[in-house]
């Protein structure tokens, strides 16, 4: 039998299994205890990013017809550190007494930011790479962007489609956050059935 791992290797898959088997036995209330967080982009227009070019046989991978990009849009981490760590989370956290989940991007790990986090007292959960299924805030951002496009009118312009995100973040119910972090036991129990690969969440 032929197995082939597309975009995740051996390595991705034995880390997350091992961090469900580390993390199956949490109590809900570490759960709760938890910031999930990640980036979403919201647009008025749906894009998924890619260029569609016809190409004859033998020429997918000719200059011509691939675009070279930059990783994370080419940096953030000092973005990311001025306008979500310092005046966002770090107040949030330890007002809460929280810990910070990331998804290990780039920006996320860098040096300055994981000296900032230290210096600044800030627990930050161990989290495997390419692990979108395991994080609760992944169907919040889903829900939300789904809300937005459903809303009469739709957003037409960036101010009107900011208000709308903003409108929308404030009407989803707790119940749905609280039903998201409930499932997070399944989640890893789901994580430790499917060896560290893909689950349906």
């Amino acid at each position: 039998m032929l197995v082939v791992l597309i975009g995740v290797s051996i390595v991705h898959y034995r880390n997350r299994l091992e961090w469900a088997n580390a993390h199956i036995r949490w109590h809900l209330a570490l759960w709760r205890g938890v910031l999930f967080t990640v980036e979403s982009l919201f647009s008025l227009h749906r894009a998924d990013g890619r260029q569609r070019v016809w190409c004859r046989v033998g020429e997918r991978f000719a200059d011509v017809n691939v675009v070279d990009r930059v990783a994370h849009g080419g940096g953030g981490v000092m973005r990311y550190l001025d306008e979500t760590l310092r005046p966002i989370v770090v107040t949030f956290i330890h007002d809460h007494h929280l810990m910070l989940q990331h998804d290990n991007a780039r920006p996320h790990v860098a040096r300055i930011c994981t000296q900032f986090l230290e210096a600044e007292n800030i627990p930050v959960l161990a989290w495997p790479a390419y692990s979108a299924d395991m994080s609760p805030i992944e169907h919040v951002w889903d829900a939300l962007d789904r809300r937005v496009r459903q809303g009469v009118p739709v957003p037409a312009n960036i101010q009107q489609l900011r208000t709308a995100i903003e409108e929308e973040w404030t009407n989803i119910p707790q119940a749905t956050i609280n039903n998201l972090i409930n499932s997070m036991r399944r989640r890893c129990v789901a994580l430790r059935e499917a060896n560290g690969g893909h689950t349906r969440y």
